[in-house]
């Protein structure tokens, strides 16, 4: 999920690419492994080939705690990440153990990002960070949740955390974006699941520079942008950056419903090129 002002200082524990029967819940079958395809692998080349002379930097797998630890306090007080995390059947724990589960599972998703996704950081202390997924890429193959460790969330979370996560949030993401952006530009976009600045490194720019990073190139290849957010206040910075508000959609069952912003980039057309052709 996409956090800018309050949370960037951006999304929840937002599995891009998730589709409702996800491999990670055991009422499904693992799935089988999967090649990322030569467009999704392209599409990241060319991107970490475009962070060369930038203040943007490509995270490499080794930095996956630090990128962790910078969107674990980005959502520090993120509703939607505390949505699996403060359930009535855990009650009992200490915000000390809820927030040491907050940061692994911030972790599995950093870690699985690197693997078949795309990390930006800007800032000189991974000040901001942003994972992207690019086009015809997921993370659901069973190499990828093992490696990543997000298999653990099935036995880390309670009961009612995984009913939320698994049977509420996945599917009500993964049917959002896909009716939102319909199947054949679902396929084709790019999807900022997560974004979050350090309270430090806020007001800077940081956040910008992550985005226009990947727009640019979405620009550049006529491919459409497409991010959830969790703070209203967001509404006004991505949409300076772009990003046009398609809906809202809520997560439910807990006594204050969650509410998430679907916004959409769509790409833009270089005016200088039109004018020479």
């Amino acid at each position: 999920m996409a956090q800018t002002a309050q949370s960037i200082g951006a999304s929840t524990v937002t599995l891009a690419g998730s589709s409702s029967k996800h491999p990670l819940n055991p009422s499904h079958p693992i799935v089988d492994i999967k090649v990322p395809s030569t467009a999704a692998r392209e599409a990241v080349d060319k991107a970490v080939a475009n962070s060369a002379g930038e203040s943007v930097r490509v995270l490499k797998l080794e930095e996956y705690k630090q990128a962790a630890e910078t969107l674990a306090e980005a959502f520090r007080e993120d509703e939607s990440s505390w949505y699996f995390l403060d359930t009535p059947d855990r009650q009992h724990w200490t915000r000390e153990q809820k927030w040491e589960l907050h940061v692994k599972i911030f972790e599995y998703i950093a870690y699985a990002h690197l693997l078949k996704g795309l990390v930006l950081s800007s800032g000189p202390n991974y000040d901001c960070v942003a994972c992207w997924m690019p086009p015809g890429e997921n993370m659901d193959d069973t190499l990828t949740l093992l490696r990543s460790g997000m298999w653990r969330l099935n036995y880390q979370l309670s009961p009612e955390g995984k009913t939320r996560f698994f049977s509420e949030f996945l599917p009500l993401l993964n049917d959002t974006k896909l009716q939102v952006l319909g199947p054949e530009v679902n396929d084709d976009s790019w999807y900022l699941v997560y974004i979050g600045t350090r309270s430090t490194g806020r007001g800077k720019g940081y956040a910008r520079k992550v985005i226009e990073h990947v727009s640019r190139q979405a620009d550049a290849e006529g491919r459409v942008c497409y991010l959830e957010s969790s703070h209203a206040v967001n509404r006004i910075i991505y949409g300076k950056m772009g990003f046009e508000l398609q809906k809202n959609i809520y997560l439910q069952r807990a006594k204050k419903h969650v509410e998430l912003d679907i916004m959409v980039r769509q790409p833009r057309v270089d005016e200088k090129v039109m004018g020479g052709v």
